[in-house]
Protein backbone atom coordinates (compact mmCIF):
# COMPACT_ATOMS: atom_id res chain seq x y z
CA UNK A 1 0.00 0.00 0.00
CA UNK A 2 1.27 3.45 -0.88
CA UNK A 3 0.38 5.09 2.43
CA UNK A 4 1.39 8.58 1.37
CA UNK A 5 -0.76 8.46 -1.76
CA UNK A 6 -3.87 7.33 0.12
CA UNK A 7 -3.18 9.95 2.81
CA UNK A 8 -2.91 12.65 0.13
CA UNK A 9 -6.21 11.59 -1.49
CA UNK A 10 -7.90 11.55 1.91
CA UNK A 11 -6.54 14.97 2.85
CA UNK A 12 -7.72 16.55 -0.41
CA UNK A 13 -11.25 15.20 0.02
CA UNK A 14 -11.19 16.17 3.71
CA UNK A 15 -10.72 19.81 2.59
CA UNK A 16 -14.45 19.64 1.94
CA UNK A 17 -14.68 19.43 5.73
CA UNK A 18 -12.59 22.60 6.09
CA UNK A 19 -15.08 24.49 3.93
CA UNK A 20 -17.94 22.82 5.82
CA UNK A 21 -16.54 24.13 9.15
CA UNK A 22 -15.68 27.57 7.77
CA UNK A 23 -19.11 28.05 6.20
CA UNK A 24 -20.85 26.90 9.40
CA UNK A 25 -18.96 29.22 11.77
CA UNK A 26 -18.26 32.31 9.65
CA UNK A 27 -21.79 33.68 10.00
CA UNK A 28 -21.29 34.09 13.78
CA UNK A 29 -19.00 37.08 13.11
CA UNK A 30 -21.24 38.66 10.48
CA UNK A 31 -24.73 38.11 11.91
CA UNK A 32 -25.05 41.36 13.89
CA UNK A 33 -23.60 43.49 11.06
CA UNK A 34 -25.92 41.88 8.49
CA UNK A 35 -28.92 42.51 10.78
CA UNK A 36 -28.03 46.18 11.06
CA UNK A 37 -27.07 46.60 7.37
CA UNK A 38 -30.49 45.54 6.09
CA UNK A 39 -32.47 46.53 9.23
CA UNK A 40 -33.78 43.00 9.61
CA UNK A 41 -36.71 42.11 11.84
CA UNK A 42 -36.29 39.37 14.45
CA UNK A 43 -37.93 36.89 12.07
CA UNK A 44 -35.69 37.91 9.16
CA UNK A 45 -32.63 37.74 11.39
CA UNK A 46 -33.59 34.27 12.59
CA UNK A 47 -34.13 33.12 9.01
CA UNK A 48 -30.75 34.57 8.01
CA UNK A 49 -29.08 32.50 10.73
CA UNK A 50 -31.07 29.36 9.95
CA UNK A 51 -31.15 29.44 6.13
CA UNK A 52 -27.77 27.76 5.70
CA UNK A 53 -28.90 24.98 8.06
CA UNK A 54 -32.09 24.59 6.03
CA UNK A 55 -29.89 24.27 2.93
CA UNK A 56 -27.73 21.76 4.78
CA UNK A 57 -30.78 19.62 5.57
CA UNK A 58 -31.75 19.74 1.87
CA UNK A 59 -28.18 18.89 0.81
CA UNK A 60 -27.95 16.01 3.26
CA UNK A 61 -31.34 14.66 2.10
CA UNK A 62 -30.26 14.62 -1.54
CA UNK A 63 -26.62 13.65 -0.88
CA UNK A 64 -26.97 9.96 -1.75
CA UNK A 65 -28.40 10.64 -5.20
CA UNK A 66 -25.45 12.43 -6.87
CA UNK A 67 -23.00 10.34 -4.85
CA UNK A 68 -24.43 7.09 -6.23
CA UNK A 69 -25.52 8.28 -9.69
CA UNK A 70 -22.67 10.62 -10.67
CA UNK A 71 -19.89 9.22 -8.50
CA UNK A 72 -18.16 10.43 -5.37
CA UNK A 73 -15.59 12.50 -7.29
CA UNK A 74 -18.05 14.34 -9.55
CA UNK A 75 -20.21 15.12 -6.51
CA UNK A 76 -17.20 16.66 -4.77
CA UNK A 77 -16.70 18.96 -7.78
CA UNK A 78 -20.31 20.11 -7.35
CA UNK A 79 -19.70 20.71 -3.64
CA UNK A 80 -16.64 22.88 -4.37
CA UNK A 81 -18.65 24.90 -6.91
CA UNK A 82 -21.49 25.45 -4.42
CA UNK A 83 -19.05 26.72 -1.77
CA UNK A 84 -17.37 29.04 -4.29
CA UNK A 85 -20.56 30.63 -5.63
CA UNK A 86 -22.02 30.92 -2.13
CA UNK A 87 -18.97 32.88 -0.95
CA UNK A 88 -18.99 35.22 -3.96
CA UNK A 89 -22.77 35.65 -3.90
CA UNK A 90 -23.05 36.52 -0.21
CA UNK A 91 -20.09 38.92 -0.39
CA UNK A 92 -21.53 40.84 -3.35
CA UNK A 93 -25.26 40.62 -2.48
CA UNK A 94 -27.08 43.91 -2.93
CA UNK A 95 -30.29 42.86 -1.20
CA UNK A 96 -31.28 40.52 1.65
CA UNK A 97 -33.14 38.03 -0.58
CA UNK A 98 -30.05 37.47 -2.75
CA UNK A 99 -27.95 37.09 0.38
CA UNK A 100 -30.09 34.33 1.88
CA UNK A 101 -30.32 32.55 -1.51
CA UNK A 102 -26.53 32.21 -1.67
CA UNK A 103 -26.32 31.24 2.03
CA UNK A 104 -28.85 28.51 1.21
CA UNK A 105 -26.63 27.26 -1.66
CA UNK A 106 -23.65 27.14 0.69
CA UNK A 107 -25.77 25.10 3.10
CA UNK A 108 -26.54 22.60 0.34
CA UNK A 109 -22.78 22.28 -0.19
CA UNK A 110 -22.27 21.52 3.52
CA UNK A 111 -25.04 18.89 3.49
CA UNK A 112 -23.80 17.07 0.39
CA UNK A 113 -20.20 17.28 1.64
CA UNK A 114 -21.14 15.66 4.96
CA UNK A 115 -22.49 12.68 3.00
CA UNK A 116 -19.97 12.28 0.20
CA UNK A 117 -16.57 13.11 1.70
CA UNK A 118 -16.69 10.59 4.61
CA UNK A 119 -18.00 7.88 2.25
CA UNK A 120 -15.20 8.49 -0.25
CA UNK A 121 -12.47 8.39 2.40
CA UNK A 122 -13.92 5.25 4.05
CA UNK A 123 -13.99 3.52 0.65
CA UNK A 124 -10.34 4.20 -0.21
CA UNK A 125 -8.96 3.55 3.30
CA UNK A 126 -7.41 0.31 4.58
CA UNK A 127 -9.27 -1.04 7.64
CA UNK A 128 -6.40 -0.50 10.10
CA UNK A 129 -6.15 3.24 9.44
CA UNK A 130 -9.70 4.06 8.30
CA UNK A 131 -10.65 5.82 11.55
CA UNK A 132 -7.69 8.17 11.33
CA UNK A 133 -8.19 8.90 7.63
CA UNK A 134 -11.96 9.53 7.86
CA UNK A 135 -11.19 11.50 11.02
CA UNK A 136 -9.28 13.93 8.80
CA UNK A 137 -12.68 15.15 7.64
CA UNK A 138 -13.69 16.16 11.17
CA UNK A 139 -10.20 17.55 11.79
CA UNK A 140 -10.69 19.84 8.81
CA UNK A 141 -14.19 20.78 9.99
CA UNK A 142 -12.84 22.09 13.30
CA UNK A 143 -9.85 23.67 11.56
CA UNK A 144 -12.34 25.51 9.32
CA UNK A 145 -14.28 26.67 12.40
CA UNK A 146 -11.09 27.91 14.06
CA UNK A 147 -9.89 29.75 10.94
CA UNK A 148 -13.37 31.29 10.51
CA UNK A 149 -13.27 32.64 14.08
CA UNK A 150 -9.74 34.02 13.60
CA UNK A 151 -10.63 35.44 10.17
CA UNK A 152 -13.72 37.15 11.61
CA UNK A 153 -11.67 38.59 14.47
CA UNK A 154 -9.08 40.17 12.15
CA UNK A 155 -11.34 41.16 9.25
CA UNK A 156 -13.87 42.56 11.74
CA UNK A 157 -11.58 45.52 12.37
CA UNK A 158 -12.17 46.75 8.81
CA UNK A 159 -15.32 48.87 9.07
CA UNK A 160 -19.06 48.68 8.45
CA UNK A 161 -19.02 46.31 5.48
CA UNK A 162 -16.19 44.08 6.68
CA UNK A 163 -18.81 41.29 6.90
CA UNK A 164 -18.62 41.05 3.10
CA UNK A 165 -14.94 40.09 3.32
CA UNK A 166 -15.67 37.70 6.19
CA UNK A 167 -18.01 35.73 3.95
CA UNK A 168 -16.25 36.29 0.61
CA UNK A 169 -12.80 35.09 1.67
CA UNK A 170 -14.13 31.50 1.52
CA UNK A 171 -13.95 31.70 -2.28
CA UNK A 172 -10.16 31.17 -2.16
CA UNK A 173 -10.09 27.78 -0.37
CA UNK A 174 -13.14 26.72 -2.42
CA UNK A 175 -11.21 27.30 -5.64
CA UNK A 176 -8.18 25.40 -4.31
CA UNK A 177 -10.45 22.49 -3.31
CA UNK A 178 -11.98 22.39 -6.82
CA UNK A 179 -8.55 22.24 -8.49
CA UNK A 180 -7.16 19.56 -6.16
CA UNK A 181 -10.09 17.19 -6.78
CA UNK A 182 -8.72 16.68 -10.32
CA UNK A 183 -5.80 14.82 -8.71
CA UNK A 184 -7.82 12.20 -6.79
CA UNK A 185 -9.30 9.05 -8.39
CA UNK A 186 -12.88 7.85 -8.21
CA UNK A 187 -13.81 5.52 -5.34
CA UNK A 188 -12.89 1.95 -6.38
CA UNK A 189 -15.97 0.54 -4.62
CA UNK A 190 -18.24 2.93 -6.55
CA UNK A 191 -16.56 2.00 -9.86
CA UNK A 192 -17.01 -1.68 -9.10
CA UNK A 193 -20.53 -1.72 -7.68
CA UNK A 194 -22.20 1.13 -9.61
CA UNK A 195 -20.38 0.99 -12.95
CA UNK A 196 -18.96 -2.53 -13.14
CA UNK A 197 -15.48 -1.19 -14.03
CA UNK A 198 -13.43 -3.95 -12.45
CA UNK A 199 -10.10 -3.17 -14.15
CA UNK A 200 -10.22 0.53 -13.28
CA UNK A 201 -11.23 -0.29 -9.71
CA UNK A 202 -8.37 -2.80 -9.49
CA UNK A 203 -5.76 -0.18 -10.44
CA UNK A 204 -6.90 2.12 -7.63
CA UNK A 205 -7.29 -0.74 -5.15
CA UNK A 206 -3.67 -1.78 -5.78
CA UNK A 207 -2.58 1.62 -4.45
CA UNK A 208 -4.81 1.16 -1.41
CA UNK A 209 -4.21 -2.52 -0.62
CA UNK A 210 -1.11 -3.55 -2.56
CA UNK A 211 -0.94 -7.34 -2.91
CA UNK A 212 -4.32 -7.72 -1.17
CA UNK A 213 -6.11 -5.87 -4.00
CA UNK A 214 -7.35 -9.04 -5.75
CA UNK A 215 -8.74 -10.43 -2.50
CA UNK A 216 -10.37 -7.12 -1.66
CA UNK A 217 -12.10 -6.90 -5.05
CA UNK A 218 -13.44 -10.44 -4.70
CA UNK A 219 -14.59 -9.71 -1.13
CA UNK A 220 -16.46 -6.60 -2.30
CA UNK A 221 -18.21 -8.55 -5.08
CA UNK A 222 -19.04 -11.41 -2.71
CA UNK A 223 -20.42 -8.93 -0.17
CA UNK A 224 -22.60 -7.40 -2.90
CA UNK A 225 -24.09 -10.79 -3.78
CA UNK A 226 -24.77 -11.60 -0.12
CA UNK A 227 -26.35 -8.18 0.47
CA UNK A 228 -28.68 -8.65 -2.48
CA UNK A 229 -29.66 -12.16 -1.34
CA UNK A 230 -30.39 -10.90 2.21
CA UNK A 231 -32.40 -7.91 1.00
CA UNK A 232 -29.74 -5.44 2.18
CA UNK A 233 -29.95 -3.49 -1.08
CA UNK A 234 -32.82 -1.54 0.54
CA UNK A 235 -31.87 0.77 3.39
CA UNK A 236 -35.06 0.28 5.39
CA UNK A 237 -35.01 -3.50 5.36
CA UNK A 238 -35.00 -5.93 8.27
CA UNK A 239 -31.35 -6.75 7.56
CA UNK A 240 -30.35 -3.08 7.97
CA UNK A 241 -32.51 -2.28 10.99
CA UNK A 242 -29.64 -2.24 13.47
CA UNK A 243 -27.27 0.10 11.55
CA UNK A 244 -30.23 2.41 10.84
CA UNK A 245 -31.02 2.63 14.58
CA UNK A 246 -27.32 3.15 15.39
CA UNK A 247 -26.92 5.97 12.84
CA UNK A 248 -30.10 7.85 13.82
CA UNK A 249 -29.39 7.72 17.55
CA UNK A 250 -25.72 8.65 17.11
CA UNK A 251 -26.64 11.71 15.03
CA UNK A 252 -29.37 12.78 17.48
CA UNK A 253 -27.02 12.55 20.47
CA UNK A 254 -24.40 14.57 18.58
CA UNK A 255 -26.71 17.58 18.50
CA UNK A 256 -28.61 17.27 21.80
CA UNK A 257 -25.24 17.75 23.49
CA UNK A 258 -25.77 21.43 22.63
CA UNK A 259 -22.63 21.65 20.49
CA UNK A 260 -24.15 23.66 17.64
CA UNK A 261 -25.89 26.03 20.03
CA UNK A 262 -22.50 26.76 21.60
CA UNK A 263 -20.66 27.05 18.24
CA UNK A 264 -23.32 29.33 16.71
CA UNK A 265 -24.08 31.44 19.77
CA UNK A 266 -20.73 31.31 21.60
CA UNK A 267 -20.35 35.10 22.06
CA UNK A 268 -23.93 35.34 23.37
CA UNK A 269 -23.43 32.42 25.79
CA UNK A 270 -20.36 34.11 27.23
CA UNK A 271 -22.20 37.43 27.48
CA UNK A 272 -25.01 35.60 29.36
CA UNK A 273 -22.29 34.54 31.81
CA UNK A 274 -21.30 38.15 32.32
CA UNK A 275 -18.29 38.57 30.02
CA UNK A 276 -17.84 41.74 27.98
CA UNK A 277 -18.07 41.73 24.18
CA UNK A 278 -14.30 41.67 23.59
CA UNK A 279 -13.74 38.93 26.18
CA UNK A 280 -16.57 36.94 24.58
CA UNK A 281 -14.90 37.12 21.16
CA UNK A 282 -11.58 35.93 22.59
CA UNK A 283 -13.35 33.10 24.47
CA UNK A 284 -14.96 32.09 21.17
CA UNK A 285 -11.51 31.78 19.56
CA UNK A 286 -10.57 29.67 22.60
CA UNK A 287 -13.45 27.30 21.83
CA UNK A 288 -12.23 26.93 18.25
CA UNK A 289 -8.67 26.26 19.40
CA UNK A 290 -9.63 23.62 22.00
CA UNK A 291 -11.96 21.97 19.46
CA UNK A 292 -9.06 21.78 17.00
CA UNK A 293 -6.47 20.44 19.48
CA UNK A 294 -8.66 17.66 20.92
CA UNK A 295 -9.91 16.57 17.50
CA UNK A 296 -6.27 16.21 16.46
CA UNK A 297 -5.59 14.10 19.57
CA UNK A 298 -8.70 11.96 18.94
CA UNK A 299 -7.85 11.04 15.36
CA UNK A 300 -4.48 9.76 16.58
CA UNK A 301 -6.23 7.49 19.11
CA UNK A 302 -9.33 6.36 17.20
CA UNK A 303 -7.66 3.38 15.47
CA UNK A 304 -5.63 2.44 18.56
CA UNK A 305 -8.24 2.40 21.33
CA UNK A 306 -11.38 2.22 19.16
CA UNK A 307 -14.48 4.30 18.60
CA UNK A 308 -16.41 2.93 21.58
CA UNK A 309 -13.81 3.79 24.23
CA UNK A 310 -13.54 7.38 22.96
CA UNK A 311 -17.32 7.65 23.25
CA UNK A 312 -17.28 6.33 26.85
CA UNK A 313 -14.65 8.86 27.92
CA UNK A 314 -16.34 11.72 26.08
CA UNK A 315 -19.83 10.98 27.38
CA UNK A 316 -18.68 11.02 31.01
CA UNK A 317 -16.71 14.23 30.45
CA UNK A 318 -19.62 15.98 28.75
CA UNK A 319 -22.05 15.00 31.52
CA UNK A 320 -19.66 16.47 34.11
CA UNK A 321 -18.83 19.71 32.24
CA UNK A 322 -22.43 20.49 31.21
CA UNK A 323 -23.56 19.83 34.81
CA UNK A 324 -20.97 22.32 36.03
CA UNK A 325 -22.21 24.96 33.56
CA UNK A 326 -25.77 24.32 34.72
CA UNK A 327 -24.75 24.60 38.39
CA UNK A 328 -22.92 27.88 37.71
CA UNK A 329 -26.09 29.43 36.23
CA UNK A 330 -28.31 28.06 39.01
CA UNK A 331 -25.99 29.31 41.75
CA UNK A 332 -25.39 32.66 40.06
CA UNK A 333 -21.61 32.12 40.20
CA UNK A 334 -21.00 33.06 36.58
CA UNK A 335 -18.47 35.80 37.18
CA UNK A 336 -14.80 35.30 36.35
CA UNK A 337 -13.69 32.53 34.04
CA UNK A 338 -15.58 29.56 35.58
CA UNK A 339 -18.24 29.18 32.85
CA UNK A 340 -15.62 29.74 30.14
CA UNK A 341 -13.47 26.93 31.58
CA UNK A 342 -16.44 24.56 31.95
CA UNK A 343 -17.46 25.16 28.31
CA UNK A 344 -13.87 24.64 27.15
CA UNK A 345 -13.86 21.30 29.05
CA UNK A 346 -17.12 20.40 27.29
CA UNK A 347 -15.67 21.25 23.88
CA UNK A 348 -12.56 19.16 24.65
CA UNK A 349 -14.59 16.07 25.60
CA UNK A 350 -16.96 16.56 22.64
CA UNK A 351 -14.09 16.87 20.17
CA UNK A 352 -12.36 13.81 21.65
CA UNK A 353 -15.50 11.67 21.24
CA UNK A 354 -18.62 12.63 19.28
CA UNK A 355 -16.85 15.18 17.12
CA UNK A 356 -14.15 12.77 15.96
CA UNK A 357 -16.24 9.60 15.82
CA UNK A 358 -19.55 10.55 14.16
CA UNK A 359 -18.55 10.69 10.49
CA UNK A 360 -16.20 7.70 10.88
CA UNK A 361 -18.77 5.49 12.58
CA UNK A 362 -21.73 6.29 10.31
CA UNK A 363 -19.59 5.83 7.16
CA UNK A 364 -18.57 2.34 8.36
CA UNK A 365 -21.68 0.58 9.63
CA UNK A 366 -23.75 0.21 6.44
CA UNK A 367 -23.31 -2.42 3.69
CA UNK A 368 -21.68 -1.26 0.42
CA UNK A 369 -25.02 -1.37 -1.41
CA UNK A 370 -26.66 1.24 0.82
CA UNK A 371 -23.66 3.11 2.26
CA UNK A 372 -24.51 6.42 0.55
CA UNK A 373 -28.16 6.14 1.60
CA UNK A 374 -27.12 5.25 5.17
CA UNK A 375 -24.69 8.16 5.32
CA UNK A 376 -27.47 10.39 3.99
CA UNK A 377 -29.80 9.18 6.76
CA UNK A 378 -27.21 9.87 9.46
CA UNK A 379 -26.24 13.23 8.01
CA UNK A 380 -29.86 14.28 7.47
CA UNK A 381 -30.74 13.37 11.08
CA UNK A 382 -27.69 15.33 12.28
CA UNK A 383 -28.61 18.47 10.35
CA UNK A 384 -32.34 18.37 11.14
CA UNK A 385 -31.44 18.19 14.84
CA UNK A 386 -28.84 20.96 14.36
CA UNK A 387 -31.49 23.21 12.81
CA UNK A 388 -33.98 22.48 15.62
CA UNK A 389 -31.44 23.08 18.41
CA UNK A 390 -30.04 26.24 16.76
CA UNK A 391 -33.55 27.61 16.22
CA UNK A 392 -34.78 26.77 19.73
CA UNK A 393 -31.70 27.68 21.80
CA UNK A 394 -32.35 31.46 22.17
CA UNK A 395 -36.00 30.86 23.11
CA UNK A 396 -35.02 28.00 25.44
CA UNK A 397 -32.52 30.13 27.35
CA UNK A 398 -35.02 32.98 27.51
CA UNK A 399 -37.78 30.69 28.83
CA UNK A 400 -35.80 28.37 31.13
CA UNK A 401 -32.56 30.24 31.78
CA UNK A 402 -29.04 28.89 31.38
CA UNK A 403 -29.29 26.49 34.34
CA UNK A 404 -32.16 24.35 33.06
CA UNK A 405 -31.00 24.57 29.40
CA UNK A 406 -27.58 23.11 30.15
CA UNK A 407 -29.09 20.60 32.58
CA UNK A 408 -31.22 19.26 29.69
CA UNK A 409 -28.07 18.90 27.57
CA UNK A 410 -26.35 17.04 30.43
CA UNK A 411 -29.34 14.68 30.76
CA UNK A 412 -29.16 13.90 27.04
CA UNK A 413 -25.50 12.98 27.42
CA UNK A 414 -26.44 10.56 30.21
CA UNK A 415 -28.72 8.84 27.69
CA UNK A 416 -25.82 8.82 25.22
CA UNK A 417 -23.67 7.01 27.79
CA UNK A 418 -26.35 4.30 28.05
CA UNK A 419 -26.44 4.05 24.23
CA UNK A 420 -22.66 3.53 24.08
CA UNK A 421 -22.78 0.95 26.87
CA UNK A 422 -25.76 -1.08 25.63
CA UNK A 423 -25.88 -0.66 21.84
CA UNK A 424 -22.75 0.68 20.22
CA UNK A 425 -20.49 -1.99 18.64
CA UNK A 426 -16.76 -1.56 18.12
CA UNK A 427 -15.80 -1.17 14.44
CA UNK A 428 -12.04 -0.70 14.89
CA UNK A 429 -9.96 -2.78 12.46
CA UNK A 430 -12.91 -4.36 10.59
CA UNK A 431 -13.11 -4.21 6.80
CA UNK A 432 -16.21 -2.48 5.42
CA UNK A 433 -17.41 -5.85 4.17
CA UNK A 434 -17.16 -7.37 7.68
CA UNK A 435 -19.36 -4.77 9.37
CA UNK A 436 -22.35 -7.08 9.20
CA UNK A 437 -20.83 -8.92 12.14
CA UNK A 438 -21.19 -5.87 14.36
CA UNK A 439 -24.07 -6.36 16.76
CA UNK A 440 -25.08 -4.81 20.09
CA UNK A 441 -22.90 -5.87 23.00
CA UNK A 442 -25.82 -6.54 25.39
Amino acid sequence: MNKNTVLAWSFVVALGGFLFGFDTAVISGAEKAVQLFWSLSEFQHGLTMAIALIGTVAGAAMGAYPSDKLGRKTTLFLVAALYFFSAIGTALAQDWHTFILFRFLGGIGVGVSSVTAPIYISEISPAKSRGKLVGLFQFNVVLGILIAYLSNYFIGQGGEESWRWMLGVQAFPSLIFFILIFFVPESPRWLLLHRGKKEEAMLIMKTVSGEQADNDIELILKSQQESQSKGEARLFSKANRFPVILAILFAVFNQVSGINAIIYYAPRVFEMAGLGTQSSLLSTVGIGLVNFIFTLIAINFIDKVGRRKLMFIGSIGMIASLSLVSYAFFSGHTEGIAVTLYLLFFIAFFAFSQGAVIWVFISEIFPNEVRAKGQTLGSLTHWVMAAIITFCFPALTELLGGGYTFLIFAGCMLLQLLYVWKLMPETKGKSLEDMGDARPLH
